[in-house]
């Protein structure tokens, strides 16, 4: 039997959570499918549950900075199987809670694969769903690293999962992935090796900037390895070999745990998107700038699902997925403004940006001047015993108009919003030098960062 629907949505993460909701609230009839438990990544595997297990770190890293100092971390560790059941108590109520709020609303849920049968019509088990529109924001997923023995790595979900943290663990690729869980691991004092197939790892990120990170990362005893392409893993007496060509030779790597943060790519090869004559390529499912899709009209699509020019990040769903609905609701008109939208690598210390790295302001002919500021020395670091603080800060000379900023240290993250804040609304940095702020905080560093 086939329901008829406005609106069928495919995923129930940020991007999907607001296209239903917003259009359910207009009166549209809408339901929702997932072939997993509701909630999305961010939700159930990525930012929340990363931040809430980061905290057990957090706190271990930020006492040993204080030894000598007033504080006496003697037997401080971490409780690693303590720390999931802290994490799972924000995490384990969230698909219930997310369905309840759907039905609540009247939209329709399904659970399942869903599967195009034409250019309207979802399967999905029995049910075929009908829809006027369909958006789909199925997410990300690992991409598959295509070498003999994946099947003992680990996912990043999974390792979000794990009860019990061994003692020597190697993480494959070197993004903010691999660097944020390097960062935990080794913490609990675990052997940490990272391996990342470039000259150089969080390429997203800006150099100089990445280097000190890399210089903290290495002082805690991360084993780093550029250049390094792996090509096997397999089984032995003591757990896991990783086999790789380092530089062009080739080695042996030996781990209990091998983690995959090595990228990922859009959840979208199981939706037949063929048999809906939705065009996709690698990095999504194909749109315009409306977000409607470039060869099916009834089909919308947001998040990380979607070829956008937007990062992979949660704000930037939420915001196509606002574009997207008010499209729906209202004809065309809605293009996503992706200006200001900040990015961070939560290792500790934070690595953050937003804006324009420096190549790629020149790449754009724009004539800048670039601050550089060394803060290992600066109040604000000093004090929380940091030994790797900086910020490099673009600032177009004709204009005083603010295109880059990048931060590391304590308190970057929070740092970084008001550099974000101060470029989506076009404030310069005189406007930034003139800001009085509560000291001292992090916000007061910022007149002398521009």
């Amino acid at each position: 039997m086939t329901k008829s629907y406005d609106l069928v949505v495919i995923g129930t993460g940020t991007a999907a959570g607001v296209v239903a909701n917003r259009c359910r609230k207009a009166g549209w009839s809408v339901a929702v499918i997932d072939n997993r438990p509701y909630g999305g990544t961010c939700a159930l595997r990525g930012c929340d549950p990363k931040k809430m297990l980061r905290r057990g770190p957090e706190i271990v890293d930020a006492a040993r900075r204080m030894e000598g100092r007033g504080i006496a971390p003697d037997g401080l560790h971490i409780d690693w199987a303590a720390l999931q059941t802290h994490k799972r108590g924000f995490t384990d109520p969230v698909p219930a809670k997310r369905e309840r709020g759907f039905a609540e609303q009247g939209i329709a849920t399904f659970h399942g694969t869903a599967r195009f049968l034409d250019q309207t019509t979802i399967a999905v088990g029995d049910d075929r769903l009908q829809g006027r529109r369909i958006v789909i924001a199925t997410g990300m997923k690992p991409r598959p690293l295509g070498i003999p023995g994946e099947a003992l790595v680990t996912t990043s979900d999974q390792f979000l999962e794990l009860e019990h943290l061994p003692r020597r663990v190697l993480f494959i690729g070197g993004g903010y992935i691999s660097f944020e869980f390097a960062h935990m691991a080794a913490r609990t004092d675990a052997g940490v090796t990272v391996l990342t197939r470039g000259p150089r790892p969080l390429t997203a990120f800006d150099p100089d900037l990445a280097g000190l990170l890399v210089e903290r990362s290495r002082a805690i005893g991360i084993d780093l390895h550029t250049r390094a392409t792996v090509e096997a893993v397999e089984r032995d007496e003591a757990g896991l070999r990783v086999w790789a060509s380092v530089g062009g030779t080739r080695r042996a790597f030996e781990a209990e745990l091998v983690v995959h943060g090595a990228g990922r790519i859009p959840a979208i090869d199981e939706l037949d998107l063929a048999a809906g004559e939705v065009r996709a390529g690698k990095r999504g499912v194909e749109v315009n700038e409306h977000l409607q899709s470039t060869s099916n009209p009834a089909v919308y699509a947001a998040g990380d699902a979607a070829a956008t020019a937007g990062p992979p990040l949660t704000p930037v769903s939420s915001l196509e997925g606002k574009v997207v609905a008010a499209n729906l609701l209202q004809g065309n008109h809605a293009t996503p403004d992706y200006t200001g939208v900040p990015s961070a690598v939560f290792t500790i210390p934070a690595l953050a940006r937003v804006g324009l790295l420096e190549e790629e302001a020149k790449a754009q002919g724009l004539d800048v001047e670039v601050k550089f500021t060394d803060m290992r020395g600066w109040y604000t670091v000093q004090r929380v015993g940091e030994t790797h603080a900086a910020a490099k800060v673009l600032v177009e000379k004709n204009t005083g108009r603010i295109v880059g900023a990048h931060l590391l240290g304590p308190e970057s993250v929070e740092a970084i919003n008001l550099f974000a804040l101060a470029m989506r609304n076009g404030l310069g940095a005189d406007a930034l030098k003139n800001f009085v702020s509560a000291y001292p905080s992090a916000g007061s560093d910022l007149g002398y960062l521009v």
